[in-house]
């Protein structure tokens, strides 16, 4: 075997004289020790494509791929070996995913607390529009003028005050298809303030109600409103002054410049009383607020120029915080009553079993002068005030076609059963006062602000 290649490599050399030739010893793909003999074409510049190894170039071209992936799995880390890489790069995956969730929920929070400021600023927008369509449904404009403007809300007290005229007219309208014409004038000079003839009689008729203003909250379901017949300086006849009686911590007194800024929700001033009143039985008088203090059978007197109470008194054995109210409840146990002659407080005791007890106050001491009790039931009414001295009831709260059913005379002691039609128009009376000054009664119905007008016979 040796012997055949030397002769072959002898040959060779001698066949192929001044040419270079190679001998190359390595092993083949099968692991057998080969040995390569080669020798530079004489006639052939360069090798066609045709004259390669087919088979060698596949397997090299393979080998090419395997070792490029091995480089990119060690490139990505993570783990050892081609399965560690995966699991590292498929964590980080899961990494990447998760980060982008978290920003995404934090968007849509924010988004979601953004719509939630715009939907809070709307219903609020929503709720002030409510308030002032009721509030413009509830003002009466004076016929054939027009509404008040931004001056007259600057400047109240030059605000012409409405007169509500076609309404009397309307009433009397009515009336005077029912009793004589010779009467009818006669009872109405009597009952207009300032006449020559305007002193005290008995209480004949009560007219339709006339709306001067409407509460726009709950706390306004029943309250309180009222006109000092004779204010001092400087307040004058035409203020008005107004309690919210709804809640537990009643302190505020909204004071009123004329009539157009109570129709139209607008007070003058606040005034923050320094201790809760009790229902609806207040009264302004002589530049003070009378009122029952809350959980009290006392009655206090709260000085409207020096925003101090003055003078706080017991009304001996009344009843208080629901022991004897009206019918419609309340805590109306006590009631503060103006007229003609003074300062009055209306209640019971247990002595009286019930009854009504009325007394006689001093407006600046608030000790008592005189007391009448009277045979009328006070659960029995709804409601009560006195006019020139006489004690007059109302039968019912929310029957629309209630009476004015009794009358006590405190100048001959004795009582009497009436049937003067008074209208509840709102089905919630929660209180009425007589106003000497203005010869009307004011009330309260279900959030409405009334007035009655009124006519006493001559005495």
């Amino acid at each position: 075997m040796l012997g055949a290649w030397l002769l072959l490599w002898g040959g060779l050399a001698l066949g192929c004289w001044g040419e270079t030739a190679f001998l190359r010893r390595a092993d083949d793909s099968t692991g057998r020790c080969t040995y390569s003999f080669t020798v530079a074409s004489p006639v052939e510049a360069a090798c066609s494509d045709g004259g390669g190894v087919p088979e060698l170039r596949a397997e090299l071209a393979a080998l090419a791929s395997r070792l490029s992936r091995l480089e990119s799995r060690e490139r990505g880390g993570g783990g050892s070996g081609p399965r560690g890489g995966e699991v590292g790069g498929a964590r980080d995956l899961q990494q990447a995913a998760y980060s982008e969730l978290l920003r995404a929920k934090s968007l849509l929070e924010e988004e979601k607390g953004r719509l939630e400021r715009e939907k809070e600023e709307l219903r609020r927008r929503l709720e002030s529009s409510a308030r002032e369509i009721s509030r413009l449904r509830a003002t009466r404009c004076p016929p054939g003028g027009e509404g008040p403007g931004r001056d007259t809300l600057r400047a109240p007290g030059k605000a012409p005050r409405w007169d509500p005229q076609p309404l009397t007219y309307q009433e009397l309208q009515s009336e005077r298809t029912e009793v004589p014409a010779s009467r009818l004038l006669e009872e109405t000079v009597l009952s207009r303030p300032g006449s020559e003839d305007s002193g005290c009689g008995e209480l004949v008729w009560v007219g339709e109600p006339v709306v001067f203003g409407r509460a726009d909250s709950i706390a306004g379901k029943y309250g309180v409103w009222m006109k000092d017949p004779e204010p001092v300086p400087p307040f004058t006849r035409e203020t008005t002054w107004r309690v919210d009686a709804v809640g537990t911590e009643v302190r505020q007194l909204f004071q009123y410049e004329a009539d157009d800024q109570l129709a139209q929700g607008y007070p003058a001033k606040v005034h923050i009383l320094p201790q809760p009143l009790e229902s609806t039985g207040a009264v302004v008088y002589r530049g003070g607020l009378f009122f029952q203090p809350r959980r009290s059978r006392a009655v206090a007197r709260y000085d409207l120029r020096g925003e101090t109470v003055t003078a706080e008194r017991e009304i001996p054995g009344a009843g208080y915080h629901g022991q004897y109210p009206y019918s419609w409840g309340g805590y109306t146990d006590i009631d503060l009553a103006v007229d003609e002659t003074g300062l009055w407080v209306i209640y019971s005791t247990e002595k009286a079993r019930g009854a009504i007890v009325l007394s006689k106050l001093d407006p600046e001491t608030l000790e008592i002068r005189r007391t009448w009790e009277t045979n009328i039931r006070k659960r029995g009414v709804a409601n009560s005030f006195v006019i020139c001295g006489t004690l007059y009831t109302v039968s019912s709260y929310s029957a629309a076609n209630a009476t004015i059913n009794f009358a006590y005379n405190t100048a001959t002691g004795t009582s009497r059963a009436l049937s003067i039609p008074f209208e509840n128009r709102f089905r919630y009376l929660s209180m009425v006062d007589y106003n000497p000054a203005e010869r009307q009664l004011f009330a309260w119905d279900s959030f409405n602000m009334v007035t009655y007008p009124i006519r006493l016979s001559r005495p």
